[in-house]
């Protein structure tokens, strides 16, 4: 029997039968596709604005909101932010590209007010600040989507903390930690199939039993996709491309660029 609380459009549409969307976000989110093209349409500064005031609405822990977004519309430095990023070309066409970006600055000043210093920070305010700006950058996301701006996440921007900070004009204790294009889009892709939920999805404990089987899955039915778009790929897809990805290590001077910027991950 459904909760006589919830919503009626929920208990309409969350029947494993109708399979419908409960509600306008989650049919956004059950939609979407990273956007690479974006068309010559201006996109307006209001609208970024209100874009980023809903995102800053986003949970963030304790209150501290240690984060910071740079709007970035200058096209030289697009371009050298395209360089930086692994020669991304939509970093370089995107109508406005967002720096999303742990900042610890307003925590050192409120500690340097009260007598104390933010010298000795840890793992753990390193890793909350770049959650808060994590959490801004995906509210961010879903507040343009919701008015039609479609976009791509950009996490090449920590292949050179350093270099991004310099472009950015980023002062000590701040670093970008993913960037976002943003603009109207020109044509989408095929959406990209998602791992099995039953695979990502656990009970009251985790559950990896059937691991191997659903990367098989996987393997399969991204090989599939990407043959039906025509990219070159491996039977096993997947597991191919991350083994690809993560051995050797990538980006192994991260941790001591970061560290140079402020962020003690220790």
């Amino acid at each position: 029997m459904p909760n006589s609380s919830a919503p009626a459009e929920f208990e309409r549409s969350s029947g494993a039968q109708s399979g419908a969307p409960a509600s306008e976000t989650i049919a956004l989110l059950r939609g979407r596709v990273s956007i690479r093209k974006f068309d010559d349409a201006p996109v307006p500064d209001a609208l970024v604005d209100t874009v980023l005031e809903a995102a800053f609405r986003a949970p963030t822990s304790s209150n501290i909101q240690s984060y910071s977004v740079v709007v970035v519309r200058d096209a030289e430095s697009r371009a050298r932010l395209s360089a930086v990023t692994g020669n991304q070309a939509h970093v370089a066409a995107t109508p406005v590209f967002l720096a999303f970006c742990a900042d610890l600055t307003r925590i050192a000043h409120a500690l340097e007010k009260h007598g104390h210093s933010i010298a000795d920070n840890n793992l753990e305010i390193g890793l909350v600040s770049s959650i808060d700006a994590t959490l801004v950058g995906m509210s961010a996301y879903l507040a343009a989507e919701s008015v039609g701006l479609k976009g791509v996440m950009i996490g090449g921007v920590r292949n050179d903390p350093q270099a991004v900070a310099e472009i950015l004009g980023l002062p000590h204790r701040v670093y970008c930690v993913f960037g976002m294009c943003l603009g109207w889009p020109a044509g989408a892709p095929p959406q990209k199939p998602r791992m099995a939920f039953g695979a990502m999805v656990h009970r009251e404990r985790y559950d990896g039993a059937g691991m191997a089987a659903a990367l098989d899955d996987y393997d399969a039915a991204l090989a599939t996709h990407y043959q039906a778009v025509g990219k070159a790929t491996t039977a096993d897809s997947w597991t191919h491309d991350v083994d690809a990805k993560f051995q050797p290590p990538p980006r192994e001077g991260l941790r001591q660029a970061l560290k140079a910027r402020g962020f003690d991950f220790r």
